[in-house]
């Protein structure tokens, strides 16, 4: 497999690869930031090769990293979960979640933190579900701990439901009370918290009925 580099040739579908022939004949391809410390005539050993693999293949694993962090933020789990459904080896995984720590792209404490935030913002739930979307995010207790000690559950249980009051007017008080309570056990709000919400969106519902 050792020769001599003949020809580099970006690749025509990525131009972010390119092609390394070796005494003509096509080795292997390589990521852009990889090639640019190979040159026409210059040879490459069998270990060099390999290397050259590994470099590429830790190259790749990163950027694929970078893109599936390009959307939301990740915890560390959820990274590593995605790198291993796209068949990449453990060591690079590795590898790729050390570099992305150093960088500071990683964090599961404030990636905690931002998603009880983004919960309390766009869609309030209890702290029993939001426990639960925290762990199957891969994320240790004492870190989910840490995220929910300041949650409001009174409050996000008022704001949850609040919407929902003026839709139910029309409804009777068991009605009224059974929808209501429904709703907040499925957003994941204790029983105590849910029926001291579900009286205060009863007597608020009354009010404006007789206003």
């Amino acid at each position: 497999m050792a020769g001599t580099i003949t020809k580099l040739e970006i690749q025509k579908r990525n131009k972010e690869r390119v092609n390394v022939y070796l005494d003509e004949q096509f080795v292997l391809g390589v990521m852009l930031s990889v090639a640019v410390e190979l040159k026409k005539g210059q040879f490459l050993s069998d270990a060099d090769i390999e290397r050259l693999k590994q470099q590429d293949n830790r190259h790749k694993a990163y950027q694929r990293a970078l893109n599936y962090l390009s959307f939301r933020s990740r915890s560390r789990v959820e990274i590593e979960r995605y790198l291993r459904e796209k068949k990449v080896a453990p060591d690079i995984i590795t590898a790729t979640i050390e570099r992305l720590d150093e960088e500071g792209l990683i964090d599961d404490s404030a990636f905690a933190e931002s998603w009880v935030e983004n919960r309390e913002r766009l869609k309030p739930k209890g702290a029993r579900a939001l426990r639960y979307e925290l762990q199957q995010k891969g994320l240790n207790e004492s870190t989910i701990d840490s995220a929910l000690e300041q949650i409001d559950e009174s409050e996000l249980a008022w704001r949850a439901i609040e919407k929902k009051v003026r839709q139910w007017q029309a409804l009777d008080e068991a009605d009224f009370k059974r929808k209501a309570m429904a709703f907040l056990s499925r957003r994941g709000f204790d029983y105590e918290v849910t029926m001291e919400t579900v009286e205060r969106a009863w007597q608020t519902s009354n009010s404006e009925q007789t206003e």
